[in-house]
């Protein structure tokens, strides 16, 4: 079998067509003229085959597609590629919509297309965007998997988003009540994998979660017990969060406070082990825990 992977250079991305390679699997990565040439020396390094194109521009996405039997994509502006020439709606919808069409020219059995749960709630720019590029998909005709993949741990429970482990603050969205299957890159990334070969991942939509649903606060008793210390907490209410998504004045921003509202509130973010593709050594919240805080007490 031969996959492309776009986003390959990304923080999923690599880490699926690395194991990809690594199961000797024919991989094909995509990455931009402007991707860090170590990157790029490290895909090749683990057999990965590179191809310059850019999701921007359509005609580049031919001889990337060419002579795939699937692709799976990660690629996405949001949250660290974003800029003005590299926005949500010209890169998660104008830009995958293009590559699923270029995927159905070159005859592309299977397109895996990593989403998250429920984009339209709340409604945001990155959430149309999902959501447009999964119709998309679901109507091209080609055989499809959407990984609807809920927060990922190691973002959201990152300093980069209020997380402060190594000093002991969080910034709490909403109440803390609302329950997150929190999930971990690597087990996004295993799905990813065994969705190119289970019958099951075929044509569907498949929930992509972590072993056990937790609110933030439960997620802050982990981390208080592992580091054995009381944790500072800042609350940003669900009203101050809806206030913020009707004030931002960009697509980023707006696409932040509404996946912090949804963190705070949308049910969608609980989700059933039991129905997940991969569902052994899921990784936990307080494995993760551990590994950041240098600590495995209360593990």
């Amino acid at each position: 079998m031969k996959i492309l992977v776009v986003g390959s250079t990304g923080m999923v991305g690599n880490e699926v067509a690395t194991s990809l390679a690594h199961r000797g699997e024919q991989v094909r990565g995509l990455v931009r003229p402007t991707s860090a040439a170590e990157k790029v020396a490290a895909l090749e390094a683990a057999g990965v085959e590179t191809v310059e194109g850019d999701l921007r521009d359509p005609r580049s996405l031919a001889a990337a597609c060419s002579g795939v039997d699937a692709v799976i994509t990660t690629a996405s502006a949001m949250p660290m590629s974003w800029t003005e020439n590299n926005t949500i709606g010209i890169v998660d919808r104008d830009g995958t919509i293009a590559l699923i069409d270029e995927a159905k020219r070159a005859g592309v059995k299977h397109f895996i297309f990593t989403s998250f749960p429920d984009p339209q709630q709340p409604e945001s720019p990155l959430g149309e965007a999902k959501l447009a590029a999964e119709m998309h998909l679901v109507g091209s005709g080609m055989m499809y998997t959407v990984l609807a993949a809920n927060n990922f741990t190691e973002i959201w429970l990152s300093p980069v988003l209020g997380f402060d482990y190594a000093n002991g603050q969080a910034t709490i969205y909403g109440d803390g009540t609302n329950s997150l299957s929190m999930v971990s890159f690597r087990d996004v990334v295993r799905t990813a994998c065994e969705a190119l070969y289970r019958r099951e991942a075929r044509n569907t939509t498949l929930a992509v979660g972590g072993p056990h649903a937790l609110s933030q606060r439960d997620i802050v008793e982990i981390f208080e017990k592992q580091s054995g210390k009381k944790w500072q907490l800042t609350h940003v209410s669900a009203d101050a969060l809806r206030e913020q998504l009707e004030s931002a004045d960009d697509e980023l921003q707006q696409s932040f406070a509404a996946r912090q509202l949804a963190f705070a509130t949308a049910p969608c973010f609980a989700m059933d082990p039991s129905t997940y593709l991969v569902r052994t050594n899921l990784r936990a919240v307080a494995e993760y825990a551990a590994d950041v805080l240098g600590s495995t007490v209360g593990v």
